[in-house]
C-alpha cells in the first residue's frame, strides 16, 4: 500500500519528467542552430544527457509507484549522464579556446 508520502514523491517525479520533456522540446528547437553555428557544438552532448535524464526520471517514477524497479540502471544511468555533461563541458572549453 502506498502512503501519502509515496504519492507526493511520485507526483513530483512525474512533474520532473514533464518538465524535462518540455526542456527537451526547447533544446530540439535550438538543435537546428547547432548545425549552422560551431559555437553551439556542446549542445549535442547536452541533448543526449537530457534524453537520458528523462529516462532516469521515468524509471524513478516507476520505482516510486512500485511498478518496475531496476537497481542497476538507477546507478549506471546517472554515471553515463555525467560522462555526457563532462564531454559537453570539454567541448565548450575547446570552442572557447578557438579549437573547433
Amino acid at each position: 500500500m502506498l502512503t501519502a508520502y509515496d504519492w507526493v514523491y511520485g507526483i513530483a517525479n512525474i512533474t520532473a519528467v514533464i518538465l524535462a520533456i518540455i526542456a527537451a522540446f526547447i533544446a530540439l528547437m535550438i538543435y537546428d542552430r547547432t548545425r549552422d553555428t560551431k559555437i553551439l557544438g556542446a549542445w549535442k552532448y547536452l541533448l543526449i544527457a537530457l534524453g537520458l535524464f528523462v529516462i532516469q526520471e521515468i524509471l524513478g517514477a516507476l520505482k516510486t509507484f512500485g511498478v518496475y524497479s531496476t537497481p542497476h540502471l538507477t546507478h549506471v544511468l546517472p554515471g553515463v549522464i555525467l560522462v555526457f555533461v563532462i564531454a559537453a563541458l570539454i567541448k565548450q572549453i575547446n570552442i572557447t579556446r578557438g579549437h573547433y
